[in-house]
């Protein structure tokens, strides 16, 4: 359970810590082959790693969101959360994205240059735990056109399942390569455990705790919906 609440406030981040630099290519290679292990395939080649600082990463948020809030989008995106009373009127939902992302994120795979950054300055053994789970985004790429699949903009709904089905993935193997008795994800309760130690976990980020419960819960939904349903698919797909 400890495993799992450090990564589930890990994959979008522990918030960094004032540390000194660490070698982050070589705690990516450390952990290689116990992602493999627990994720049940083999890298097909490196996996690319840096630093990012802080203002470098909100500046790579920043331009992920323009993507993929251009202005028409987020017009419509937030006339249809006004409308069913999901976003007040005060509230600008790109600008809100920008700061939920920047408050949490300490590690990130980009697709776009197949390279793993860790956040400039972050805690190494917190990060360690954000890094297993962005490792196996980085194999996942290996093996899917990574970058393509999250892109679905035509389709939000097979964006979402898309992006619950690579989460979830990487929720359970990252799991188990600190848990790697596998019936961990089974015990009673498991699931609801971690669902409510997560809310009251995020309760203590400034930003996310005050965002509106859609945000709150599409965040999250992902990991731990996304977690249930690749479980569901391998006890029934062996």
């Amino acid at each position: 359970t400890v495993a799992l609440l450090a990564l589930l406030a890990g994959c979008r981040g522990a918030p960094p810590q004032d540390s000194k630099d660490f070698n982050l290519a070589a705690m990516v290679d450390s952990l290689r082959p116990t992602v493999e292990r627990a994720a049940g395939l083999s890298f097909r080649g490196p996996t690319r790693s840096a630093l990012k600082s802080r203002d470098e990463v909100r500046e790579y948020l920043l331009t992920k969101l323009r993507q993929e809030f251009p202005s028409d989008r987020q017009a419509g995106v937030e006339a249809i959360y006004r409308l069913l009373g999901l976003l007040p009127d005060s509230v600008n939902l790109k600008t809100l994205l920008l700061e939920l992302y920047s408050e949490q994120v300490a590690g990130f795979y980009d697709p776009e240059t197949s390279t793993l950054y860790g956040v400039r300055g972050a805690d190494p053994a917190a990060l360690r735990f954000v890094l297993a789970h962005e490792l196996v985004h980085a194999l996942q790429h290996q093996y899917l056109p990574l970058d393509s699949l999250m892109k679905l903009r035509s389709d939000a709904d097979q964006q979402a399942a898309a992006q619950a089905v690579l989460e979830g993935q990487a929720m359970i193997a990252s799991i188990l390569v600190f848990a790697p008795d596998r019936t961990i994800l089974d015990q009673p309760g498991f699931w609801e455990m971690a669902r409510e130690q997560v809310r009251v976990q995020s309760a203590s980020m400034k930003v996310f705790a005050t965002a509106p419960l859609a945000l709150r819960e599409g965040l999250i939904f992902p990991y731990l919906d996304g977690s249930e349903f690749m479980r569901w698919w391998d006890s029934t797909h062996l």
